[in-house]
């Protein structure tokens, strides 16, 4: 007759709960993800002050508003495409006229798994994050979560074999 510890995994493997994965991505909030405030620059900025700002900042996007609320966001992926290769005064246009107007945002209380659906779903990069007024908290970015994910993994993946395809021949990896 098994014992008590034995009936609850035999009833733990007929139903089994979410992985360590599942769980993380489920539970955790993004703002414990974002690790920066974001960068804010009002609409009528010129481009150069917005880039001079992400350049400063080291960062791949600014966050435009008007009247305190979400009305933009430009990205490093916008100062490429749009930008680079054309004659365009940046310290007389317009940061508007080349920003993503009316970005895609998240609640700020979202969690991780339902930003990273949304982000390999409509491949961006970052996503801004807002109030329930549409004000700008925070803005996440696809390197943010990929770290913040590692973390709770480290061990697993830092003994990764250096070649995903080929397995360790030894336990200690050689």
């Amino acid at each position: 007759m098994p014992n008590d510890d034995e009936l609850e995994r035999a009833q733990e493997e007929e139903r089994p709960g979410p992985s360590g994965l599942e769980s993380v991505l489920v539970s955790e909030r993004l703002t414990d993800a974002v690790s920066k405030p974001p960068l804010i620059l009002e609409s009528d900025a010129n481009v150069a002050q917005a880039i001079r700002l992400m350049q400063k900042e080291s960062r791949g996007c600014v966050l435009l508003v008007s009247g305190g609320k979400l009305t933009g966001i430009f990205t490093e992926r916008d100062v490429l495409m749009k930008i680079a290769g054309h004659p365009i005064d940046v310290e007389q246009a317009k940061v508007s006229d080349y920003m993503t107007r009316e970005p895609v945002a998240l609640p700020a209380d979202s969690n991780v798994a339902f930003a990273l659906n949304r982000m390999v779903a409509e491949g961006f990069r970052h996503i801004p994050l807002v109030d329930d007024e549409g004000r700008p908290t925070a803005v996440v970015s696809m390197r943010e979560l990929i770290e913040y994910l590692t973390d709770f993994f480290r061990k697993d993946i830092l003994t990764l074999p250096p070649n995903p395809r080929t397995a360790f021949r030894t336990p200690e990896g050689g």
